[in-house]
């Protein structure tokens, strides 16, 4: 099956850039670019894409409300927001717009390609860097939870259902989850589908902010360089 893109972003030679390498892969087709918010909608309405890339700062409609505004249409187009980090202070928003992934605007050829596959396959994007990052500004103005004791939303879940969720948030990738628990990649499935099943939760990112809106993790330590999601720890009485 072909994967058919949409590319959006206002700076032309990182957006055909982008469109350049994935459209020579076997499995991708890139049917529209869009040099901003309202172009990459409605390119999303008249071409029926898999996945949009959406880049975070657009003129006139960003990245956010682009996103926003495609949940709103009921498409099956999946949304991956394209950032910078360094200056996007707004990447909490676009989880709750209904992006399916992050990526850095400096993202490798290989991750590039890769993320548009995972993303199509139906399952979400949030490397352990990115999640890093969106909870650093969860904490500095997200929504959290102030109630003592653990959120009553999460005693649906068994014990091991919350080490899953604990360890989604830090960012593991399934393969790193079954390490860290020391069971099967199916295994470790079943767990991420029983969350997600139990929470009403649409994807893992959603997940990740169940995660710390209902306190079951804090953020610890400052990470070590160049550590993936060693800055996370589990809340405090709530293992």
């Amino acid at each position: 099956m072909t994967i058919r893109v949409v590319v959006a972003d206002d700076q032309e030679l990182v957006r055909s850039g982008f469109a350049m390498i994935l459209d020579v892969q076997p499995d991708i087709q890139v049917v529209a670019e869009a040099g901003d918010g309202a172009a990459a909608v409605e390119a999303v309405r008249r071409h029926a894409p898999d996945v949009a890339l959406l880049d975070i700062r657009m003129p006139g409609t960003d990245g956010i409300e682009a996103c926003r505004a495609i949940s709103a249409m009921g498409s099956a187009c999946r949304t991956v927001i394209l950032t910078t980090f360094d200056t996007d202070a707004y990447v909490y928003e676009a989880l709750h717009a209904g992006a399916s992934g992050f990526l850095l605007k400096d993202v490798r050829r290989d991750d590039l390609v890769h993320a548009v596959r995972v993303v199509a396959a139906g399952d979400s994007l949030l490397a352990p860097s990115v999640a890093r990052r969106l909870v650093e500004q969860y904490t500095a103005g997200g929504p959290r939870r102030t109630a003592p004791g653990p959120d009553p939303r999460l005693d649906v879940l068994t014990g091991r259902e919350r080490e899953t969720l604990l360890l989604l948030a830090r960012g593991l990738s399934n393969a790193e989850i079954a390490a860290e628990l020391v069971v099967s990649d199916h295994t470790v499935k079943t767990h991420v589908g029983n969350v997600l099943a139990k929470l009403g939760l649409r994807d893992r990112i959603q997940a990740v902010i169940c995660a710390y809106e209902t306190g079951l993790v804090a953020v610890g330590s400052p990470p070590a360089e160049g550590g993936g999601a060693a800055g996370f720890s589990p809340a405090p009485g709530r293992n």
